[in-house]
């Protein structure tokens, strides 16, 4: 799988982890130099406290383009440590 955004690769693999329609990447696919912190976060009631990257690429930025969950509730436990797109990132096999 591909996470493509502005025409680049923003991280690549075969070992997603699908949860609810969304293709969760290792962390250490991710292509770093086009992710930056954001302060943004939110919470689902069964996965946790979500934390969020903007994603900037040829200076267009993409804000909160991003999400993963580093303390993740039990029943999420299998997407620790892995980041998922959204915000018009095409992910694609």
């Amino acid at each position: 799988m591909k996470a493509i955004w502005n025409n680049t690769v923003l991280a690549e693999s075969n070992d997603t982890v699908v949860v609810e329609n969304n293709h969760y990447f290792p962390a250490d696919s991710v292509k770093r130099e086009y992710f930056e912190d954001s302060i943004a976060g939110t919470t689902c009631p069964w996965k946790g406290r979500a934390s969020y990257y903007s994603v900037r690429v040829n200076g267009e930025l993409n804000k909160d383009a991003a999400w993963y969950y580093p303390e993740p509730k039990p029943a999420a436990e299998n997407i620790r440590g892995r980041v998922a797109f959204w915000k018009g990132v095409q992910v694609v096999s």
